[in-house]
């Protein structure tokens, strides 16, 4: 997304919270990056989390008096910027802050925090929480990821917003005619991704299925799994397209905002078993893409698995579907958009 932001107005500096260029694999080389003052805070860039505090503070600190336009790209803090009534602020916005509204004590599990960290988040995230209204109300017009997150945002925030779909490199996947028998994930290894109940279905199935990904959960998903189950790690860009290509399936039993992986296995031809939530219905017909599951559960996810088995899809009318999500396509999307908008503030202003 970022990325994308970058390629569109390749001279605008990024602000940021925190940056840790070593996680950035050479993305951002040579950009003009500014941070707040949490990137001096001990071990703030790779442990940010833990200040969900000061955020509102470090992010509100930021000068935007120079610029007639803001885009925001955010999930959580940076629709929160300040920006003076000259100045347009566009949020593309991922998400209503989730651990704010959603369960902030799922989060705390969800990233492992030590015990007494996990006592106070709760009692941060009443004065986040409010923050994060507050805050909300000082954008100007906000792009919503998915239809699924336009309804959150209506929800917590009172706001109506534009959908855009987030921008997807389809031109890197293909469809192969040569297919294994495994079936694939993709992801952090985290526990709201629910590898956990794919896990078990797959050892009860005795299907190959092969994980693509690192995270907090690594160990504990290697205990459970038994031999048919693979852990490939990180793997670079070319292997991971081959991956999709060449895989009966794609498992996505988790609930996400936008789902980029499972878009990028559409982009491969490949049909999706999916748990029926998030912004996945939006995108994947039943039974013409794949296989829809209602619960969170290994057993809803063995019978669906068991259902893709008997049924047969056309790989090249899944991948044309997915060219909606084209990175150029949204680019085009997202400069005309914006360049409506600051038109519409020059003849207020005028």
């Amino acid at each position: 997304m970022l990325e994308c932001f970058c390629e569109l107005f390749p001279y605008a500096p990024i602000y940021t919270l925190v940056y840790n260029k070593d996680l950035m694999h050479g993305k951002f080389e040579g950009k003009n990056i500014k941070t707040s003052f949490v990137q001096k805070l001990p071990f703030a860039k790779n442990h940010h989390r833990i200040f969900p505090h000061i955020m509102p503070m470090a992010i509100e600190q930021f000068d935007f008096s120079a610029y007639d336009i803001v885009l925001s790209d955010s999930s959580s803090y940076a629709k929160g910027v300040i920006t003076g009534p000259e100045t347009l602020h566009i949020c593309y916005m991922h998400t209503p802050m989730r651990y704010a509204w959603d369960d902030c004590q799922k989060y705390t599990q969800d990233f492992y925090f030590p015990s007494f960290i996990k006592k106070l988040v709760p009692l941060a995230m009443n004065y986040v929480r409010i923050w994060d209204r507050t805050s909300a109300e000082r954008v100007d017009k906000i792009i919503a990821n998915s239809n699924f997150v336009a309804k959150r945002i209506k929800k917590y925030y009172r706001k109506n917003s534009l959908v855009i779909y987030p921008p997807v490199n389809t031109e890197n996947f293909y469809i192969s005619k040569k297919r294994e028998n495994y079936f694939l994930m993709v992801g952090r290894l985290i526990a709201y991704k629910r590898f956990d109940i794919a896990i078990q279905a797959f050892n009860n199935l005795g299907l190959k299925l092969k994980i693509i990904g690192r995270g907090p959960e690594l160990k504990r998903l290697k205990r459970m799994a038994k031999s048919n189950i693979e852990f490939v790690g990180r793997v670079p860009d070319e292997k991971l397209a081959d991956y999709y290509a060449k895989c009966q399936a794609f498992i996505f039993p988790q609930e996400e905002d936008f789902g980029i992986v499972a878009i990028e296995a559409m982009a491969s031809g490949r049909p999706i078993i999916a748990y029926r939530g998030g912004d996945i219905p939006e995108h994947m017909e039943e039974g013409k893409m794949g296989v829809f599951f209602e619960n969170q559960t290994a057993d809803d996810l063995t019978e669906a698995v068991n259902k893709f088995r008997e049924m047969n899809f056309n790989s090249e009318y899944i991948r044309e579907k997915a060219k909606k999500f084209d990175k150029n396509l949204f680019k085009d999307r997202i400069l005309q958009y914006i360049t409506e908008e600051f038109d519409k503030r020059k003849d207020i202003n005028k």
